[in-house]
């Protein structure tokens, strides 16, 4: 089997696994999809459960209030009815009592019954409200679940059908490269690419520049080879010259070499200015001994002296005129 045939076969091979690796993360997040869903219908569940323990209190209260002003009227009835009865004026004053006593409990029972069933009457209504909320919240659920499940459905109708892809492919290659197929599954996990091209020595995938030596194995294609970067698989293949300037050269970027060599030739030139500014603004090196600086006000001085030496010279020869004479 000629490499062409196994590059070719891996490319196809790549694209199957990358359509059945992205079904199956699809498959596997499909029920977070209802996640949010499911959450909301929970705090519902829980906030109606806790609505429904209220309106069973308020419902007891009101039960027994109930009883309280039953008992109330029917002592204040007792009462009244008595009266009839009474022979002594301390009876009298005791089913007076007794009266008094009940109606104000009965007034006070009334009362607090009727606050409480209003209560209990919001407590329901917020209660029902709460389930017709859940209601229509699993109705809309169920729904999202019935397409989910189709979706998933035709998913793995997909996977299958990429399996056969998969199987029949894989079985074109000989038996030698089982085991790079099993590698290459593993690339394409974690990469999304399992074999990419070499373009001007430069790996496709991950974009560095390979060894020359090793780009050069890879243009032969004489054996599958694997990016010492990325772990990718490479083949070659052929670029345009406009393409071609696209891409980095070698000799343009130099080396680290270069790149010292040109530090080194920046800080000499600062040297050389550093030399020169010690010089100072007159134009000669103030450091020196031999310079400008020897010169000046001595200089001039001598110059006298030497004008003096003339005149002596001249006094002495007009004397030795007068002599002469």
């Amino acid at each position: 089997m000629e490499m062409t045939e196994v590059f070719d076969s891996l490319k196809k091979l790549q694209g199957v696994l990358v359509s059945r690796y992205e079904i199956e993360k699809q498959i596997e997040s499909a029920p977070k999809q209802l996640g949010s869903q499911e959450e909301f219908l929970c705090t519902l569940e829980k906030e109606m459960n806790a609505k429904d323990a209220e309106y069973q209190t308020i419902k007891e209260n009101v039960e027994k209030l109930k009883v309280e002003l039953e008992d109330a009227v029917t002592s204040r009835e007792n009462g009244e009815k008595n009266m009839d009865n009474v022979t002594t004026h301390r009876e009298y004053e005791a089913l007076d009592k007794q009266i008094a006593e009940a109606s104000i409990r009965e007034k006070e029972v009334r009362a607090s019954l009727q606050k409480e069933e209003k209560r209990l009457e919001e407590s329901l209504a917020s209660l029902e409200n709460s389930k017709s909320l859940i209601d229509s919240q699993k109705a809309e659920l169920d729904e999202g679940r019935s397409v989910l499940d189709k979706q998933v459905a035709e998913f793995k109708s997909q996977l299958d059908d990429l399996k056969k892809s998969e199987d029949e492919i894989s079985s074109r290659l000989d038996e030698k490269y089982q085991e790079t197929v099993h590698k290459f599954h593993s690339i394409i996990k974690r990469n999304s690419e399992g074999i990419v091209a070499v373009r001007n020595g430069v790996c496709m995938g991950c974009h560095m520049i390979l060894p020359a030596q090793f780009a050069n194995e890879v243009r032969g294609g004489e054996k599958i080879l694997f990016c010492p970067y990325c772990s990718r698989i490479l083949f070659y293949e052929e670029t345009g010259e406009e393409e071609q300037e696209n891409f980095l050269d070698l000799d343009e970027t130099g080396s680290l070499a270069d790149f010292l060599s040109d530090e080194e030739d920046d800080f000499s030139d600062d040297s050389e200015d550093d030399s020169f500014a010690a010089q100072g603004e007159d134009g000669y090196d103030s450091s020196s001994d031999d310079g400008f600086s020897s010169s000046g006000d001595d200089g001039i001085v001598d110059d006298e002296d030497d004008e003096d030496e003339g005149e002596d010279e001249l006094d002495d020869d007009g004397d030795s005129e007068s002599d002469a004479e």
